[in-house]
């Protein structure tokens, strides 16, 4: 019911100030006067009091006194009333000086001024604190609160704490923070005790608990892991803070306390770098990327203006896309210059105007088709995109003495069971041999043609990017659902795309040439286990609230994916998350005839042949789930296809 109570008008605050004031005066005189009524002056009282409450008056008005919201009161108003009560001393004072040198009595003694002010300052804080402990008890009556603890009892905890006190639409009620901090165990924040976090096990067994807010962004991951699945396991409704630096003059907006994301708990612990060695390469040189507009060849982009290159080439055909990169990156990073290059790098005339035009240094190429299931229909795109134009770009690097072609590639290439992974593991291979066919006929300490390393980077799922399956499944899940999960088996590796694309640029700077390197992609997860924790995460049951339903692997997808070939070992780097995969060797006469014959049938859009001219190039590559399978068993068979 007090809940509902409107906002009470400015005049009122303005006269119970006023009042305070009166009050002040008076009790200042009783205490001046060992609490004996009958020896105050009424007539002197009645004085002082029109001359404070008229420098109240004043002085409350022009500070504003009377803005805040009494419920609401925080330490800013203690410091705004502070203020007013020591600049109505400090006014009143003056003018007993200039009554005083103009010999006549002062207004108030000195000793009745400070006690005013003392007085003053009490009754102000005081009821205000009165009623906005009122409202707070009225909050938590309500007999569907909920328990809420808080992990991290810094400025962002606290400020966390106190949003949820002044949310009258909230029915949280603060029971405690959890700290690691030993140093902070057993203290108490604004009547709340804070336990080490190993207690927080004890909290959920006596059945304390329902909501946890993360507040703290320095956890180890794995610690965070560990108690957001205790919580869900109980049901318990985990939600998490922004860091300090997003919140407004320190305090937290209850929008702001909201539900834990999966790509939260998926996350690693931060990988280290070597900046300073990538720093020397890249700094003031040309460097192009393409698939700019991608969520990896944007992410690389935002990475990349750090190093301070002379120019950042941004290459993609997707416009509006490409358009507001550029503009986020200007805004991002003022001083660093992009520029956006529109063309398709199956565009032999377009990409030819784009080398000679910038002439780049670095090339990192991420544009490719990526979604197994629409290459899996369209193999004619696929090969002409992944492997056309990854060979078409490769070629324009080394014509125009580009100095590292790093190529992004996947683990979808490994074994690839797929159209999408088996054009990119074409493009792997030529690029490999032609590496090695360069290196071949030229040393590279030759400078009179210091031809281009290639360097080819593999990894598997980012988080986020497009397409990926959490945005599917977070789209699924507002709708009310259900979730469709391909196969209950079915496991992937993941990894943010800031942390892909930082060892990225790692790999880049310390390939050689001619290297594949494999990036340490963690535990794979299973897609099914992904479901049933996002579900959870947004406070719902699964198979109750959202059913998960098994729609069937998809064209040319596997159960698991790979990072090597079974004929493949990987060697180690100076980079513990970075290996060199061993493949084979291929001839590049042969790879290069071969690939034109590939392109070539692409122009008759023939798909089956298509795909039996990828297979004669991978022959690791056995196809799952597709129509193009009976091509394997036919080949298996000896029968002529």
């Amino acid at each position: 019911m007090f809940d509902r109570f409107s906002i009470v008008p400015r005049w009122i605050i303005f006269t119970l100030d006023l009042c305070c004031s009166a009050f002040a005066l008076f009790f200042a005189s009783l205490l001046l006067n060992s609490f004996n009524y009958e020896t105050i002056n009424s007539a002197d009282f009645s004085r002082r009091l029109l001359v404070v409450l008229g420098v109240s008056t004043v002085v409350f008005y022009r500070l504003r006194m009377y803005a805040g919201i009494v419920r609401y009161t925080s330490a800013l108003d203690s410091v705004r009333i502070l203020s007013s009560v020591s600049l109505c001393i400090v006014t009143v004072f003056l003018l007993n000086t200039i009554l005083i040198a103009l010999n006549h009595p002062p207004l108030l003694s000195n000793s009745l001024l400070v006690a005013y002010g003392l007085m003053n300052f009490l009754l102000l804080i005081t009821y205000r604190s009165t009623v906005k402990l009122f409202f707070l008890y009225i909050k938590n009556m309500k007999a569907s609160r909920k328990h809420t603890v808080i992990y991290g009892a810094g400025d962002v905890g606290i400020a966390a704490k106190r949003a949820l006190d002044h949310d009258h639409n909230a029915n949280n009620v603060v029971i405690g923070f959890i700290d690691d901090n030993i140093q902070k165990v057993g203290k108490i924040i604004d009547g709340v005790r804070i336990y080490h976090t190993d207690y927080f096990e004890q909290l959920i067994i006596q059945g304390k608990v329902d909501e946890l807010i993360i507040s703290s962004h320095n956890i180890p991951v794995a610690k965070k892991t560990a108690i957001v699945d205790r919580c869900l396991e109980q049901n318990i409704k985990v939600l998490t803070m922004p860091p300090v630096h997003r919140l407004i003059n320190g305090e937290v907006a209850p929008n702001q306390i909201q539900k834990m994301r999966i790509e939260d708990l998926l996350e690693r612990e931060p990988i280290k770098i070597d900046n300073q060695s990538i720093g020397q390469q890249l700094n003031g040189k040309r460097i192009l990327v393409t698939g700019a507009a991608g969520s990896i060849g944007s992410e690389i982009a935002r990475q990349l203006g750090k190093y301070s290159p002379q120019m950042i080439i941004l290459n993609d055909q997707a416009e509006t896309p490409l358009h507001e990169l550029q503009l986020e990156l200007e805004d991002l990073q003022k001083n660093q210059v992009y520029h956006a290059f529109i063309g398709d790098i199956r565009d032999a005339d377009r990409m030819e105007a784009l080398f000679r035009t910038f002439k780049p240094h670095y090339v990192y190429h991420a544009a490719a088709y990526k979604h197994v299931p629409m290459m899996e229909n369209h193999p004619v795109e696929a090969v002409r995109t992944n492997v056309m134009g990854t060979r078409l770009i490769a070629r324009l690097a080394v014509a125009y003495r580009v100095e590292k072609f790093v190529m992004i590639s996947t683990d979808k290439a490994v074994n690839p069971t797929n159209v999408m992974g088996a054009s990119k593991r074409i493009a792997e291979i030529y690029v490999q041999t032609y590496f090695n066919h360069l290196s071949k006929q030229i040393p590279y300490g030759n400078n009179d043609f210091p031809y281009t390393r290639f360097i080819t980077t593999r990894f598997g799922n980012v988080l986020g990017s497009n397409g990926s399956v959490i945005p599917r499944f977070k789209a699924q899940i507002e709708k009310g659902g259900p979730v469709t999960v391909t196969h209950p088996e079915i496991t992937r590796y993941f990894m943010t795309i800031p942390e892909a694309c930082q060892l990225v640029l790692e790999a880049g700077s310390m390939g050689d040439g001619g290297e594949i390197y494999v990036f340490d992609m963690g535990s794979s997860v299973k897609i099914v286990e992904l479901a049933h924790k996002m579900i959870k995460l947004s406070g719902l049951v699964p198979n109750k609230d959202i059913n998960i339903e098994y729609s069937g692997l998809r064209p040319g997808e596997k159960l698991y994916e790979e990072l090597l070939n079974d004929l493949e070992n990987t060697l180690p780097t100076h980079h513990q998350k970075i290996m060199i995969a061993k493949v084979r060797n291929y001839d590049f006469g042969w790879v290069d005839q071969e690939i034109d014959n590939l392109i070539r049938i692409t122009k008759v859009q023939n798909e089956r042949e298509i795909v039996l001219k990828m297979k004669e190039l991978v022959p690791e590559f056995k196809s799952n789930n597709s129509i193009y399978e009976e091509l394997d068993e036919k080949r298996r068979r000896g029968i002529d296809v």
